[in-house]
């Protein structure tokens, strides 16, 4: 793919991201529900919540706490333009991160004790997770010879057996990012969260449409991480990597629905131990091999 053809990706990416995110949320809603043995909302019911809190009063603690939240925004659709247009990948890391840290900054700056816990929780969980976020960056390089996510799928090649394990250690880290249970200890999607709602607690009107919008546009970015291991540059690398990354996104539905929350602690620790074993063991592996 050229320059153009990387250029009109993210455009489009940039446009669908937040209808495809919403879609899929509410997919989730109604699988989770049937789970359940319940009707559960429509499909279109992620949409309907965002343009009610549009709709609604805004009411902030501070003025600071929005510009927080749309940095958040903002960063969150820069990361997914500089994936989709084919950037370096250690680019797309930090710009997520970034975005990451001004979400946690609005929660702390609400004064909420309820969402200055929520905002430490996310930090435990971006400590667990970001390792094995590298870890991909780092075997990604050492099966292509580059960081550029457009040399990546440019190779022509699918990615060898030897991802594995960095692969696995995605998909369990990609459990915290999505929030699912057992890693929704920030905040929760779903009505069994313990703390109100977490770090988002004090957020309401376009400022929560914001957040939610942002989830949309992160979510679309997470599934094109999971197709760039199957991508080789071909229509089929495409489909079958599409196909892996809905595949891997009903699995984390029903981990959702099947598994007790975990404390801090335990999160932190076995994100940790399988970012080392399966990340850093992967790492090892295509050095010695």
């Amino acid at each position: 793919m050229n320059d153009i053809g990387w250029l009109i990706l993210a455009i489009v990416y940039a446009i669908i991201a937040p209808v495809a995110g919403c879609i899929l949320a509410g997919v989730d809603r109604k699988l989770s529900a049937r789970m359940q043995r319940r009707q559960g909302p429509p499909i279109m019911q992620p949409y309907y919540d965002v343009r009610k809190f549009m709709e609604k009063e805004q009411i902030t603690s501070n003025s600071v706490q929005d510009f927080y939240v749309a940095c958040y925004l903002l960063f969150i659709i820069i990361t997914g333009v500089l994936f989709f247009a084919g950037q370096d990948f250690l680019l797309v890391i930090f710009t997520l991160t970034l975005g990451e840290t001004f979400l946690v900054l609005a929660a702390y700056s609400s004064g909420s004790p309820f969402s200055q816990i929520g905002a430490q929780r996310e930090l435990y969980m971006a400590m667990a997770f970001e390792p094995i976020f590298l870890f991909v960056a780092i075997c990604m390089y050492l099966e292509t010879g580059s960081f550029s996510i457009s040399d990546m799928v440019g190779s022509g090649e699918l990615p060898s057996l030897m991802m594995i394990g960095v692969f696995l250690a995605f998909i369990y880290g990609i459990t915290m990012k999505l929030r699912k249970s057992p890693f929704d200890l920030s905040m929760s999607h779903h009505a069994h969260q313990d703390l109100v709602r977490g770090l988002t607690t004090e957020f309401s009107g376009k400022t929560l449409a914001m957040i939610e919008i942002s989830h949309w546009y992160e979510n679309i970015m997470l599934l094109g991480i999971i197709a760039l291991f199957f991508a080789d540059g071909t229509i089929t690398g495409f489909i079958i990597g599409l196909i892996a990354a809905l595949v891997i996104y009903f699995v984390e539905i029903l981990i959702d629905n099947g598994f007790a929350r975990m404390t801090w602690q335990t999160a932190l620790k076995s994100g940790w131990l399988v970012g080392l074993v399966l990340g850093l063991g992967n790492v090892i592996a295509y050095i010695l091999l």
